[in-house]
């Protein structure tokens, strides 16, 4: 499976699939598919799918090593940047779409509405991730300092988590999902922790899965 992977065309089939909910999102828009309140549904399917690729970023790294599947890492940034890009969109239609701009009522909103506080503090702290996810910028920073800027996504995570379930009035079956997955990749992360006691080869480990990090692989 693993020499499967590496073919040189999987990669671009990952890419094609990441567009898979924005297509499927222009097409429920054209065919009158996104029901009484098309701008909410337009903010909250993006937002959903950001939280998504950010869990499936980190489920990378847990999986390669479960699995022996070495080359899942060379999607790893490609996936991390997909969230990013994910976060932006909902970030610009909730500004555009649902504010107009309006960028008094929006800091009122941030102050007022604790689960936009939180995704809006998830937002700021996803920028400098995905600002130095280039090999140039890693080098730039060096290892560690490169390393300890991207173990935030263990912040951005949670708080991406419980601004879902916050912003859900009624059914928080699929909040309490996303919480559970984070659980448990977190979880992995501790026990690898444990269980290395706390060696390089954990160092490595828990800080390689940041969504808009590590180099592809050769």
């Amino acid at each position: 499976m693993d020499r499967f992977l590496r073919q040189a065309w999987i990669k671009p089939a990952v890419f094609v699939l990441c567009l898979g909910p924005l297509a499927w999102l222009a097409w429920r828009g054209l065919s009158g598919g996104l029901g009484a309140n098309p701008i909410e549904a337009v903010i909250r399917y993006l937002g959903d799918w950001a939280l998504r690729f950010i869990l499936i970023a980190l489920a990378v790294t847990p999986f390669r090593k479960i699995t022996g599947w070495n080359a899942l890492a060379r999607w790893r940034r490609m996936l991390g940047l997909f969230a990013f890009a994910y976060v932006v969109l909902h970030f610009m239609s909730y500004v555009g779409l649902d504010q107009f701009f309006d960028w008094g009522a929006i800091g009122r909103e941030i102050v007022k509405r604790r689960y936009i506080t939180l995704g809006m503090v998830a937002v700021v702290l996803l920028v400098p991730l995905a600002l130095t996810s280039t090999n140039a910028m890693m080098k730039r920073l060096g290892g560690k300092r490169w390393q300890a800027l991207h173990r935030l996504v263990y912040v951005i995570a949670p708080l991406g988590v419980a601004h879902h379930w916050m912003m859900v009035k009624k059914d928080i079956t699929e909040p309490m999902i996303h919480a559970a997955i984070l659980a448990l990749l977190l979880g992995w992360r501790v026990a690898a922790l444990v269980r290395h006691n706390g060696g390089d080869s954990t160092v490595r480990a828990s800080s390689c899965a940041a969504p808009c990090s590590s180099p592809p692989s050769s």
